[in-house]
């Protein structure tokens, strides 16, 4: 059971560092939002296509299969989280939306414990408190006021991700990211429909190619296949790790000096995180010594 944990933790911490750069291309880029969505969808669906063929070859069809429905679920959340983010963005300060999604985790473990009776250890529980207060901190130097949309497009976004993760959790036997690349085609057909299919410049495609090729898609597979291995809550709070490290290479690359607030809750998140990885490595070196004995 602690060899499955650290795996998975393993698993959805290197998901995150992949993620980490989406922050700086997205802002790096200067292409209208829905003209991003639609190469980030497509793009993304040929990513997701070619890593599940080479990972399954001409099992692929039938790994699909077994997802069933929980799969198409995931599919449609994966793009309704992408889309609720984007949209919150143009339509709300960012902190504004920062704060609302850092309630993921809290909302993953409401819906674990609601659908499926999945509890999670107090100790667990202290470290999302923890980690929420942090990112919570960090955004509040950007708080503002927005428009009604954004703010609900922000609230979809977090509900969307906890519930892909928590449906992804509660099939650990089948692979949900196969079903990923559907869920890109939906992202990119709804900006298509909106007028997003152009070509953007030679620098931006080099950009959105560079992040919907490499980073995401391989950052989404394994953040989706996180859950398999622990909690969806768990697996949420991996993703406030973004927001810090996300921050540090705007700071580092565009000059965009954090506030001392944002420094304050990083810490506080990267302490969390840290506390937690360190508390689950001991708990599994303790059990081992101990099986060994």
């Amino acid at each position: 059971m602690e060899t499955t944990r650290i795996k998975g933790l393993s698993i959805a911490a290197l998901g995150v560092l992949f993620i980490t750069p989406d922050a700086l291309l997205v802002k790096i880029t200067s292409v209208d939002p829905v003209v991003f969505l639609f190469w980030r969808g497509l793009l993304l669906a040929i990513s997701f296509l070619l890593i599940n063929s080479v990972r399954y070859r001409s099992r692929l069809v039938s790994e699909m299969r077994n997802c069933g429905w929980k799969g198409l679920f995931c599919a449609t959340a994966f793009a309704m989280s992408t889309l609720g983010f984007v949209v919150g963005m143009k339509n709300t300060a960012a902190g504004n939306v920062l704060v609302i999604l850092n309630t993921a985790p809290v909302i993953a473990a409401l819906i674990a414990w609601l659908f499926w009776k999945e509890t999670l250890p107090l100790r667990t529980w202290a470290i999302i408190v923890v980690c929420v207060i942090g990112a919570t901190i960090m955004a509040i130097g950007e708080w503002g006021r927005g428009e009604p949309l954004g703010l609900f497009m922000a609230f979809v976004a977090a509900t969307a991700l906890a519930s892909n993760l928590n449906v992804a959790r509660s099939r650990p036997d089948a692979d949900m990211s196969v079903m990923l690349m559907f869920g890109a085609l939906m992202l990119a057909g709804a900006a298509a429909a909106a007028g997003g299919a152009q070509i953007p410049s030679l620098r931006d495609s080099l950009f959105i190619a560079l992040l919907c090729l490499v980073f995401l898609p391989v950052a989404a597979t394994l953040i989706q296949i996180g859950p398999r291995y622990i909690p969806a809550a768990e697996v949420s709070m991996m993703l406030l790790l973004e927001t810090i490290i996300g921050a540090f290479l705007v700071w580092l690359f565009l000059g965009e000096v954090p506030t001392p607030l944002s420094l304050v809750g990083g810490l506080i998140v990267l302490s969390a995180l840290a506390a937690h990885g360190w508390i689950e490595v001991s708990r599994y070196r303790a059990l081992r010594t101990q099986s060994s004995e």
